[in-house]
C-alpha cells in the first residue's frame, strides 16, 4: 500500500499490506476498515501493463516524445476496436503456450524484435499485427493511420527505440546517462 485517504488527508502506509488493512490493522489508522473507495484508491497504486477501469488502459508506452505519444492509442483502437482486426488477433495467438507467452514477456525487453519466436522472429509478428492495426484504423475512416509512423520505422528497422539509446550511450555519448534527458525531449 502507499496510502489511506481520511478527513481530507493522505496516511503514508507505505510498506503495509491491504490485507493488514481489511484486517483492521494498520498501524496508522488502527481498527480503520477499507471501504469500497479505499479499494478503489489502492487499485491506482497497482501498475500492470493492462490495467481494468471502466475500460482497459493499457500502459506499455504512456510516455515518451511527442511524435509518439498518440502511436499506443492508435495501435490500439485499430486492433481492438474492428471487429476484422481483433478476430484476426485472436486467431494469431490462439494457441500460443502460457510458457511461449511467459517466454516473450521476459525476453522482448532484452532482445526485442529480434526475440526468436516460432518459425521466425518478433519483428515478424510486429509486421503482421501493425498491419492489422493499420487496415483496422482505415476502415475507421477517420485517418488515424499516421499516428503510427514511429511504430512503422521501428518495424521496418528492426531497431527499437531503447536499442537507438544503448547505441547512442555506448558511442556518441560516451557512457554518460545525462544526454538521455536531453534526447527524450524531442
Amino acid at each position: 500500500m502507499y496510502f489511506v485517504y481520511r478527513n481530507n488527508k493522505y496516511i503514508d502506509c507505505t510498506g503495509m499490506s491491504f490485507r493488514d488493512f481489511m484486517q483492521g490493522k494498520l498501524r496508522q489508522a488502527p481498527g480503520e476498515l477499507p471501504t469500497l473507495n479505499d479499494w478503489e484508491n489502492h487499485l491506482t497504486t497497482i501498475f500492470p501493463e493492462v490495467r481494468l477501469k471502466r475500460y482497459l488502459e493499457m500502459r506499455g508506452a504512456d510516455g515518451g516524445p511527442w511524435r509518439r505519444l498518440c502511436a499506443l492509442p492508435a495501435f490500439w483502437v485499430g486492433l481492438l476496436y474492428d471487429e476484422e482486426s481483433l478476430q484476426s488477433i485472436l486467431d494469431m495467438t490462439f494457441d500460443w503456450t502460457q510458457e511461449e507467452r511467459e517466454m516473450l514477456r521476459h525476453k522482448v525487453p532484452l532482445t526485442g524484435l529480434k526475440t526468436p519466436f516460432r518459425d521466425g522472429y518478433v519483428r515478424d509478428l510486429a509486421e503482421e499485427v501493425l498491419k492489422l492495426a493499420k487496415n483496422g484504423l482505415e476502415r475507421r475512416g477517420y485517418k488515424e493511420v499516421g499516428f503510427l509512423r514511429e511504430v512503422d520505422e521501428v518495424v521496418r528497422t528492426g531497431v527499437t527505440p531503447a536499442e537507438r539509446l544503448l547505441h547512442l550511450y555506448e558511442t556518441k555519448w560516451q557512457r554518460n546517462v545525462d544526454h538521455v534527458f536531453e534526447h527524450l525531449l524531442y
